[in-house]
């Protein structure tokens, strides 16, 4: 017989597998579930494993899988906790890079009338760890159905590094990223500091200052005066290829 934590944690677990594709993070799941720290959540997770209700899968990120569910979640869907963070929509695919738009089309947004595929130019990369150089210049574009994309507009960056894995955001990746200059605290974004390197990270307000979170442990938080980061934008989806 299952607690009442690990009753919601799996069926926070089950209910974001069939929603998004991927698991949630060990920090989604603290928050989800309303714990101060994920050793709760390892501790939760060993006990639903040794009970055969999950199965974890070595050497990979994120990788949980839910093998059974109890009768109680078969018969009746009860409400499930929702995640306080923001979690990428993941695009899946092997035909999205096209050849690069021209130099003044770089960064809009082109969508015909029948809202068919939207051309996002890809900007170059953008570090999850220690922070390179700023934004490169265009490399060439992808196309993303409109689903995945806020109004405004959007670029794309290739992710190096490993720093916002527990985000579910991988080395390799590509981020879409919302073009603005301000965001709210929790979101990821890219930020650009002090005019010369560009990270993405999790925005975090701390007073005056700001605070660039990772989703690694292994990586400290950088807190910075409010004058040395620009916001360059918002994460609003990510694309993986297989």
């Amino acid at each position: 017989m299952l607690t009442r934590k690990q009753l919601d944690l799996l069926r926070f677990i089950q209910s974001r597998v069939q929603e998004c594709g991927v698991p949630p993070s060990f920090d989604e799941m603290k928050d989800a579930l309303d714990l101060k720290s994920k050793s709760g959540i390892h501790r939760l997770i060993t006990a639903l494993e040794e009970r055969g209700f999950l199965r974890r899968l070595p050497n990979r990120a994120r990788a949980i899988e839910v093998i059974r569910i109890p009768e109680s979640m078969a018969q009746a869907a009860a409400p499930t906790p929702e995640p306080r963070r923001f979690t990428p929509s993941v695009v899946e695919g092997g035909k999205s890079r096209q050849p690069a738009t021209p130099p003044m089309q770089a960064s809009a947004r082109m969508i015909d009338d029948s809202g068919r595929a939207i051309s996002i130019p890809v900007m170059g990369r953008i570090a999850a760890g220690t922070p390179v150089s700023a934004i490169q210049n265009q490399s060439h574009a992808i196309t993303l159905s409109p689903d995945f994309l806020a109004g405004g507009e959007h670029y794309a960056l290739e992710v190096r590094g490993d720093s916002m894995v527990e985000a579910g955001i991988l080395d390799g990746d590509l981020v879409v990223i919302r073009k603005q200059d301000t965001a709210n605290t929790g979101d990821i974004i890219v930020a650009l500091i002090d005019d010369e390197e560009a990270t993405l990270k999790r925005l975090r307000r701390r007073g005056s200052s700001i605070a660039l979170e990772a989703a690694n442990p292994a990586y400290e938080t950088r807190v910075l005066g409010p004058d040395r980061v620009q916001i360059q934008g918002r994460l609003v989806s990510l694309v993986r290829r297989y």
